[in-house]
């Protein structure tokens, strides 16, 4: 979809435009960004995003496959400070939405400089691209509760940051390089996002391995599903949800940080208690202890208190646990039939 100038009159027609809203969403076509860009759609926003080179023909790029005729989407990489430059130039945003990062937890114990260098170093180059563009615009960072690490729950935007992993202390910078804009006049907030999972999550990320097997599984596609630590215990919603909670942050009058979560905990052993059951299999019967799957230092226990949001916000989670273990296992279900069928 082309869209004309900010503030372009149609030919022929003497009244004025209005200029469109514009928003920038880094990591446009991963889970977030694909969930945030139909939100702004429907609330009329001028949505641009930013992708890598290489992950146009990957399987991110399926997610905005839908709205690729409704967006605008421009190469760029967060390691590299010109290229944003050039975005937020050709863009002009009011609100920024920085989703874009390597994502994996136990990636990044394997690249923790690369890590590091897409979460920290790249929210400063943003915000540093933004200083320099000039113009202002509302800015949100993709925050998370890896920052908490090993402070017991619940957690709240008092709890003290202990980070385990190189992918958690590299959020915890960034977090702090936008509380320190916004300390410098900047609308930056922090959203210290809890586990938000969905039917575009990731193929290598334990929600969504696990549904994707139960699914193979019952198919006869599958046999095992090698697991790691099956007691580590996260507070799960629907990213659809969450994505309105940033949204939502912006809107308000005041910059701030909030934690957005559900403010209940499962462990991975009741996620794959309601995943199998949903297929009428028990999952102990299929699902094995993986060493190499752990990671060198664990997170036991996230749950978040969102009291905050829900205060000064009005926001609050609509998607059930329950719900969304369902959602996504019926999706996966569709892709094994579609793959069983494909071999006979």
């Amino acid at each position: 979809m082309h869209v004309g100038r900010r503030g372009e009159t149609p030919s022929g027609d003497c009244r004025e435009e209005r200029p469109l809203k514009t928003a920038l969403i880094t990591g446009i076509s991963g889970q977030d960004g694909s969930y945030l860009a139909e939100l702004l759609l429907s609330k009329g926003y001028r949505v641009c995003g930013t992708v890598r080179r290489h992950s146009v023909a990957a399987e991110q790029d399926t997610r905005i496959a839908h709205i690729r005729d409704k967006i605008e989407t421009f190469y760029a990489d967060m390691t590299d400070s010109a290229s944003l430059y050039r975005v937020l130039l050709a863009t002009e945003p009011d609100e920024i939405y920085n989703l874009a990062a390597q994502s994996h937890v136990r990636v990044s114990f394997d690249q923790p400089a690369y890590t590091f260098e897409t979460i920290a170093l790249g929210t400063i180059n943003l915000l540093d691209a933004v200083t320099r563009i000039g113009k202002p615009a509302k800015f949100y960072q993709a925050s998370s509760s890896e920052m908490f690490g090993s402070s017991p729950p619940p957690q709240n935007e008092q709890t003290p940051f202990k980070p385990k992993s190189p992918y958690a202390v590299a959020k915890v910078a960034a977090f702090h390089s936008v509380v320190n804009a916004r300390e410098q006049g900047l609308f930056a907030c922090n959203g210290i996002l809890f586990n938000h999972e969905s039917p575009r999550r990731g193929e290598t990320f334990v929600t969504r391995k696990i549904t994707l097997a139960a699914a193979r599984i019952k198919s006869g596609l599958q046999d095992k599903l090698h697991l790691g630590n099956l007691r580590a215990r996260r507070d799960w919603g629907h990213a659809r949800d969450y994505v309105e909670a940033m949204w939502l942050m912006l809107q308000h009058e005041q910059p701030a940080d909030y934690v957005i979560s559900t403010e209940q905990s499962w462990s991975i052993i009741n996620f794959l208690e309601e995943a199998f059951g949903r297929v009428d299999l028990k999952w102990e019967d299929y699902v094995c202890g993986d060493e190499r799957l752990l990671r060198p230092t664990e997170v036991d226990h996230l749950r978040g208190d969102s009291s905050k949001a829900v205060r000064i916000l009005g926001w609050k989670p609509a998607v059930s646990f329950q719900d969304l273990v369902s959602e996504m296992v019926e999706h996966d279900m569709v892709l094994a039939e579609r793959e069983a069928a494909c071999l006979t």
